[in-house]
């Protein structure tokens, strides 16, 4: 391509990784942005993640907004009251979210949890985005059939397969392409489910971003379908009611 699209990244983390010991600040995100040409995304806070939900999700959004950034907050699978009352919370404040994200590994929860379930209906009844970490083989079938909007995250090559059936019966069901960097994973979904099911994910700053953006504008994807997937479809399900 000789114009590269608008690059949105819909798996921005800022905070401190408890099991790596790593920090995202802000201030390195825009660097890796800048370095990789990337616009922005959504930003979504580890503090949340894994101990403090509310405080961390106004970290996220103080980031977002003083970035140009959309916010993406956290809800805690393992407290599913605690859940519910921080999405009220988020609901009744002054920007409703627009996407909430997911942590079932790193909050070690499993799909087939009743508090899994329950979170689930409560994002799809309130007509949010859900943006989930997960194996999709595991996190997949227990989203199916609920009419729920969702970027899987960690959609691996290896089990594109399992996607693909799955995207086929669930219009509502992306992917991010961070970790589909197998031969022709990109061109594979755009043909099986079509493009508009692919969604730029880079986990920036954790992962290697300029590996996932050139995989991108290097594929065989036409300039249209890659001109999508770099930041159309995030901008789509952001906007979405």
């Amino acid at each position: 391509m000789n114009d590269v699209p608008v690059l949105l990244d819909c798996d921005v983390l800022v905070g401190h990784d408890v099991t790596t010991g790593r920090w995202s600040r802000a201030e390195t995100v825009r660097d890796v942005m800048k370095a990789t040409g990337i616009s922005g995304g959504v930003v979504s806070s580890l503090r949340a993640t894994f101990f403090d939900v509310p405080s961390g999700n106004d970290e996220a959004a103080q980031v977002a907004d003083g970035n140009g950034w959309t916010v993406c907050p956290v809800l805690d699978l393992r407290d599913p009251l605690g859940a519910e009352r921080e999405l009220e919370r988020l609901l009744a404040g002054p920007e409703r979210p627009r996407a909430i994200r997911l942590a079932p590994t790193s909050q070690g929860v499993e799909p087939s949890f009743p508090a899994f379930g329950h979170v689930v209906r409560l994002l799809v009844d309130a007509g949010v985005t859900i943006f989930t970490e997960g194996d999709v083989r595991k996190v997949g079938p227990a989203l199916r059939g609920l009419g729920a909007r969702v970027v899987f995250l960690d959609t691996h090559f290896y089990y594109l397969g399992d996607f693909v059936v799955m995207a086929r019966g669930e219009t509502g069901f992306h992917t991010s392409t961070r970790m589909l960097t197998g031969p022709d994973s990109l061109e594979l979904v755009a043909a099986e489910v079509g493009s508009d099911r692919l969604v730029l994910g880079c986990r920036t700053p954790f992962h290697e971003s300029q590996a996932v953006v050139r995989r991108l504008l290097t594929s065989k994807l036409s300039p249209e379908e890659i001109a999508r997937t770099a930041g159309d479809n995030l901008t789509r399900l952001l906007e979405q009611p």
